[in-house]
Formats: structure tokens, sequence, C-alpha cells
């Protein structure tokens, strides 16, 4: 049988170790496992297990010598929450892995299991981070190396449209990506995420943002009424509006130049400063502290200092588009 590297390039290591809580990169991980040893051997024994399934004296039935020398892959969900027993039988086996088997371990991170998660590392086990995609940012990231593995363009506005339709599940935003590049040739740009998802891009707390901080109040109200009623929360919007004013904030004190160079030094993407550029017009240094203001208040409002965060979102969007018209009377 062939001796396997030990590498965190090698999927068939004879430890995976995925970290993370974040559903679609550890199902990725496992994926690829399974992928890569039925690659190797077609006929590859996969056991799906939870922690309450792994039992003491489990893994050694599952991996001990077979008359056929079968392939094997042994996969533990939330082995955080393992028994201290069955703890000492991953650990034992982490010390002397059996040839032909690959053992994933899904651990959340954290301090719950750490002792497990250590012994793993310190065994040289693979590792693949899954963190859980809490920014906007790290979204549009994802978004951004979907595209990209796929052998697809998409423009910087369509990545960000798509994020701002879809939201922060990263399943459907992935799903998304690929009912995109199957459905449409050649660059995907903004115009195209608008017509498959328009009416979800409407209903985006980042919408709701670009109305309010444009001073069109009567649009960023209905585009709140659709929010909240197709179960945007709350808490998203005021996070949305604050990011829109801050924003026009950074730039309007920022020192002239290039998109390039502003976005450098605000660390927004260049294709933002242009947006943000036509959406300060008519802003002042008071409005835009004052904004912040009745965001702050709302944010407040929307996390239960208030009897209706409703009309505290309301609120807010009023306050914001009224300083965004303060310079331009």
């Amino acid at each position: 049988m062939a001796t396997r590297k030990n590498s965190t390039d090698d999927p068939l290591a004879p430890v995976t170790l995925a970290v993370g809580q974040e559903d679609l990169l550890l199902d990725r991980a496992v994926q690829q496992v399974v992928a890569a040893a039925r690659a190797a051997d077609a006929d590859t024994d996969v056991r799906d297990l939870t922690s309450d399934q792994l039992q003491p004296g489990t893994l050694a039935e599952l991996t001990s010598p077979s008359l056929f020398a079968e392939r094997k892959v042994v996969i533990v969900r939330n082995a955080q929450d393992l028994s201290a027993d069955t703890v000492k039988d991953v650990k034992a086996y982490l010390g002397a892995p059996v040839e032909e088997i690959t053992l994933v371990l899904l651990h959340a991170g954290g301090a719950k299991g750490k002792g497990l998660l250590d012994a793993a590392r310190k065994a040289g086990a693979r590792e693949v981070a899954c963190p859980k995609t809490t920014k906007p940012a790290e979204r549009l990231t994802f978004v951004r190396s979907e595209f990209r593995t796929h052998g697809r363009s998409a423009t910087p506005e369509a990545c960000q449209a798509l994020v701002d339709a879809i939201g922060s599940d990263l399943r459907e935003l992935a799903s998304a990506v690929s009912q995109l590049i199957a459905d449409v040739e050649g660059t995907i740009d903004e115009a195209v995420v608008g017509r498959y998802y328009t009416g979800r891009a409407e209903a985006s707390s980042f919408t709701v943002a670009d109305r309010a901080v444009e001073g069109r109040a009567a649009e960023a109200l209905e585009a709140l009424r659709w929010s909240l009623s197709t179960g945007v929360a709350p808490v998203l919007i005021t996070s949305a509006l604050a990011q829109g004013v801050r924003a026009i904030g950074k730039l309007s004190s920022a020192r002239g130049g290039r998109p390039a160079d502003l976005a450098r030094e605000l660390g927004m993407p260049p294709w933002k400063i242009d947006r943000v550029r036509q959406q300060m017009r008519g802003w002042t240094p008071d409005g835009v502290a004052s904004a912040l203001r009745a965001v702050a208040a709302a944010d407040a409002g929307v996390k239960g200092g208030g009897d209706d965060p409703e009309y505290a979102l309301e609120k807010a969007v009023v306050a914001v588009a009224r300083a965004a018209r303060a310079g331009g009377r």
C-alpha cells in the first residue's frame, strides 16, 4: 500500500481537521476528502458519524484492519461534543493512524473540546479553516472566489449586488453564482444580477441605506417596509445605514485623489469610492453627525431599547434622508 504524505495540500492525509462553524465550508471540506478517496478507490467506504454516534470503542472498530485492505473515510461531526472517553480513543488513534483510512474531524473551534483540537494539530493533522462569515466584506470575497473557481468573470458591482440581494447565507450565495454562470454567457454585470434577483435586491438592507443616504426618503421607506415584510432583521438595516453614513463621512474628510489611492487610504474598493462620491452630494459634516446619532438611536431601539423597532427604523431612515439633503438647500 502506498505511503501518504501528511501534507496540508493532500486531502488524503491521515487526518483532516476542519475547524469553524460555516456549514457550507465544513461540508466542502468533507466532500473534498471523499472525492479524493473515491478517485483513488471507487469502492471507498464512507462512514459519516455525529459525535453521539462515536462511542468509546467505535473508532477502533471502524479503523480495524480489513481483509480486503479497503480504503475508508471516517467523518466525525461536532467533534467538540465527544465524550471524555471517546476523546481518549481519538487521541490514541492520532498517534498511530491506519493506512488507507482518512479520519475527518469537524470541530467548531473555541474552548469546548480544545484538548482534542490541540492534539490533532500537534499530531500534524491537515487543517481546513471554515470560519463563519460575519462581515459583508467576507461575503463579497466569497462571491468573487466562487466566480473565479468556476473560471468566470463578474464585475465588482455585480458581486456586490449579489451579496446585497442574497444576504449572509453562503449556501444561497453559492447557489446564486452557480445559477448565473449556468444561464449567462460572458462577463456577469450588475444588470444581469438585477434581472435575476431584483425582488430580493430591492428588499435588502443595503438598498434601504443607499436610498436613504441619497436623500430619497420615500423610496427608502418603501424599501424598508419591503425588507421587513420579507424577514430582513432590523439590526442588519441599522448596520447598513451606519456603514453608508460612515462611508460618506470618511470620503468627505479624505484628501482628493484617484479612486485607487482613496481606496487604499480608506479601505474601500475603488468602485465603491465612485458610488459614495455620487451619494455624498448635499451632505455636510453636521449632517453626517446628526445622521449617525439617529442611526445609533435606532440601533438601540431595535436591540430592545424601544417598544417599536419598525418605528425606530422609519425615524432613522427619514433622519438620514433629511441629512442627505441638508447641504443642498
